[in-house]
């Protein structure tokens, strides 16, 4: 149960993770870049109501979700 809650409150935030337009966007690429420099590994990542979701794993091998802002990779939240 504990699950779902967290993801029903952390599906990007309740709210996008960013207002600019797309042409102001970083590519996936640099931003899977800018979050593997902090640590993490990678394994998927989507765009989701204007906030990236990256589904990945710290640097202990445990699975994080981050929420990631599109314009900069700056880590919005975590789950």
């Amino acid at each position: 149960m504990l699950g779902a809650d967290a993801t029903a409150n952390a599906g990007s935030l309740g709210k996008p993770c960013t207002s600019a337009p797309e042409a102001q966007w970083l590519p996936m690429e640099q931003l899977q870049a800018k979050v593997e420099a902090q640590g993490y590994k990678v394994q998927k990542a989507k765009l989701k109501n204007a906030c990236d979701e990256l589904y990945t794993l710290d640097k202990n091998g445990n699975r994080v979700e981050l929420f990631v802002d599109p314009t900069n990779g700056q880590i919005i939240g975590q789950m």
